[in-house]
């Protein structure tokens, strides 16, 4: 089912939610989370800090907004899967084809604006706490478009989150200690396979090997 575009009102709220997250990511990466306020980052959006408040309810929210259409992806991937093709193959093809086009939640991106935000949102206690809400919705949002009974379905999506985080963690810290992304690549591809592979062969069939999708239990 295709989901129905945004109306003119919600199209506005997300272009005013994508400023205010620029204009605090922009502070932030100038003097530093912990020296810029919300009021500041307010005042240099040009919005009354209530306002911006109604938009993000916390301060680290507003560097995290970055990752807000990925916290579903995974999810998003498993549901709009072709017929036959099993949820463990569908994130393998996702995760391979984000390497190839140096999509940053791969981790295997050396661009210098991407490479600041991973400095200041790694480098900061309150953001790296703060995206353990966000692995955890993510998780969940996954067991609820791999279906079947819960314990399962979650048990697995732990398992597919953990080996996407450990594989774009490694990219991550081989790119930050100075190497480019195209001599990681191939690495990265292996890396991927290899953890995808380990899912397929120890994951129940309906998730990692059982070639398309189950019928509803």
């Amino acid at each position: 089912m295709t989901t129905p575009a945004p109306g003119l009102r919600e199209r506005k709220k997300q272009r005013t939610r994508q400023t205010l997250s620029d204009v605090a990511v922009r502070l932030f990466l100038e003097r530093g989370y912990d020296k810029v306020s919300v009021a500041e980052v307010a005042a240099a959006a040009e919005v009354s800090k209530p306002t911006l408040f109604r938009y993000f309810p916390a301060k680290e929210d507003l560097v995290l907004h970055r990752f807000a259409d990925h916290e579903d992806e995974a999810a998003r991937v498993v549901a709009g899967r072709g017929d036959g093709e099993a949820p463990v193959e569908a994130l393998r093809r996702h995760f391979l084809a984000g390497l190839r086009r140096r999509d940053p939640v791969t981790g295997l991106c050396d661009h210098p604006d991407v490479l600041a935000y991973q400095e200041l949102l790694y480098g900061t206690p309150s953001l790296v706490a703060r995206l353990y809400g966000y692995r955890e919705r993510s998780e969940l949002a996954l067991a609820k478009a791999l279906g079947g009974p819960a314990v399962e379905a979650r048990l697995a999506a732990g398992q597919i989150v953990a080996v996407q985080r450990i594989l774009a963690e490694e990219n991550v810290r081989r790119i930050r200690d100075g190497e480019a992304a195209d001599a990681v690549e191939a690495d990265a591809v292996r890396a991927a396979e290899a953890g995808f592979g380990q899912l397929v062969a120890g994951l129940p069939g309906r998730f990692g090997g059982g070639g398309g999708r189950s019928a509803p239990m």
